[in-house]
């Protein structure tokens, strides 16, 4: 089966599009996408530019290009409607009914998904984000009062990303400490750890994808052997079981997976995007 084009077209970032594109497309892993991102197109100049792409993936693989947008002027849309693309409407596949429920017109207003419609709740973001790398990797530990949670595991399990991802979407203040031979040899917690237990969530991750990724970043030395990989998971895990740590295997789930793992075991609030 041969390649075909995907494209995300929006009059401002193409997240949303890219984001609910993304999810659908994982249905038909046997399928070979090409993925190209069209963002801020909010003039007539750059939707005729958009079309003329479409159509020219259209002619070169022979089969028409999937198109998914989220624009949102009429006529934009009528433009990108004309190619020789499978015209996918996001916003239109659900604003019609939404219109009939609410009894009102759509402002069809272009970058709503992504504007600061509530400032307080954008500032919370931002200061969860500063607050995640002020204390990554144990940097810091004299905050973690603050913390919403704390991510515990062995280096390269995954902690960072996942508080970076929590502090951005959802205005999580997420802090991580990185397990060191000091606590494989004791088997026990830090007494800094001890004092927000409940406040611990712990990642783990299959031997051979931390050997991978260790390589890629240190590939000569103990770090990134097998034996030394799998000793340090299977005292981190210990450790997880002695204290009652909540912990998931990251290995299969992708950052977004992680978080909404975590977010769902612990309760911690889900603070909606502005």
């Amino acid at each position: 089966m041969g390649q075909r084009t995907v494209f995300f077209l929006s009059d401002q970032t193409a997240v949303t599009a890219e984001t609910l594109g993304h999810s659908l497309l994982t249905q038909f892993d046997s399928q070979d996408f090409r993925q190209v991102t069209l963002p801020f197109i909010d003039n007539d100049d750059k939707a005729l530019a958009a079309l003329k792409k479409i159509d020219d993936a259209a002619r070169r693989e022979g089969i028409r290009p999937i198109v998914f947008s989220t624009l949102v002027h009429d006529d934009l849309r009528r433009i990108i409607q004309g190619s020789e693309g499978l015209y996918l409407d996001i916003f239109d596949a659900f604003l019609g009914e939404l219109e009939e429920e609410l009894e009102q017109e759509s402002s069809h207003s272009a970058g709503k998904a992504h504007g600061v419609s509530d400032p307080n709740a954008y500032m919370k973001r931002i200061e969860a984000t500063n607050f995640a790398l002020a204390n990554d990797d144990g940097a810091t530990v004299r905050n973690y009062e603050q913390a919403d949670v704390i991510l515990v595991g062995v280096s390269r399990s995954g902690k960072t990303p996942t508080c970076l991802y929590l502090a951005l979407q959802y205005g999580v203040y997420a802090a991580n400490f990185p397990f060191t031979e000091e606590e494989f040899e004791s088997g026990e917690l830090p007494g800094l750890l001890l004092k927000h237990r409940q406040k611990l969530f712990g990642l783990t991750i299959a031997p051979a994808r931390l050997q991978q990724i260790r390589r890629e970043r240190r590939s000569k030395g103990r770090y990134a052997s097998a034996q030394q990989v799998r000793y340090e998971l299977r005292e981190a895990e210990k450790l997880f079981r002695r204290y009652s740590i909540p912990y998931i295997d990251t290995t299969e789930f992708s950052i977004e997976e992680i978080s909404s793992r975590i977010l769902d075991s612990t309760g911690l609030e889900r603070r909606t995007r502005p």
